[in-house]
């Protein structure tokens, strides 16, 4: 799966554009740290004015406090704490793959689970990527392909439920948490309270169906 450029929507809509965009944006933070074109980009959408007045809502609290770390530190702050916390020679800070929160070990059954989901899909991870397929930037670009993709064989709410209950429900919580339990990770805390609020938010709905 190649990671794109994102464009910011209204995170304040349900629509599946604006869904395939947020994932499609946590994707990105979760890849490589923001460039300043992109926190330009965040800080840009926080509504303004008489627009600014639905801010009530836990997704656009939490988008606001993601626009404010965007808006008060720098691109190079982003990559440092990106880098020092997620990046490692060894063991992370925080590992960011499926498989050591559903199995305990990094590339165990749920691994393998999720490149039989993407052989079925005809999917498989572009060669640059060096990330293995249960990264959680892997998975969300996975579910904006499932909302927002031309083939609707693959790319339905069928589709989108299952795999998200599969591969990203079980574990996204125990990611955040260990997120918000680094004192260090200031700028990514934010980026996490977004993605567990916005998943909640995917789990419940797909609940209704």
């Amino acid at each position: 799966m190649e990671h794109t450029s994102t464009e910011i929507g209204d995170v304040g809509l349900p629509e599946d554009l604006a869904r395939a965009d947020l994932y499609g944006l946590i994707a990105r933070l979760f890849h490589q740290a923001p460039d300043q074109e992109l926190l330009d980009q965040i800080v840009a959408s926080i509504p303004q004015g008489e627009e600014a007045q639905n801010t009530d809502a836990p997704l656009s609290k939490v988008w606001q406090s993601v626009a404010a770390a965007a808006k008060s530190h720098s691109a190079k702050e982003w990559q440092d704490e990106f880098d020092l916390n997620f990046i490692s020679v060894g063991r992370p800070n925080v590992i960011l793959n499926g498989s050591y929160y559903m199995a305990g070990h990094l590339n165990e059954r749920p691994l393998v689970n999720i490149r039989n989901a993407l052989a079925k899909f005809g999917l498989e991870a572009a060669e640059q990527i060096t990330e293995t397929e249960d990264h959680i930037s892997a998975l969300c670009e996975v579910m904006r392909y499932l909302i927002a993709g031309d083939d609707v064989e693959i790319s339905n709410l069928t589709n989108q439920q299952i795999f998200f209950n599969d591969h990203i429900r079980p574990w996204y919580d125990e990611l955040c948490d260990a997120i918000d339990a680094i004192p260090e990770l200031l700028l990514y805390q934010p980026v996490a309270a977004l993605t567990r609020e916005f998943l909640a938010i995917e789990g419940q709905s797909f609940d209704m169906l």
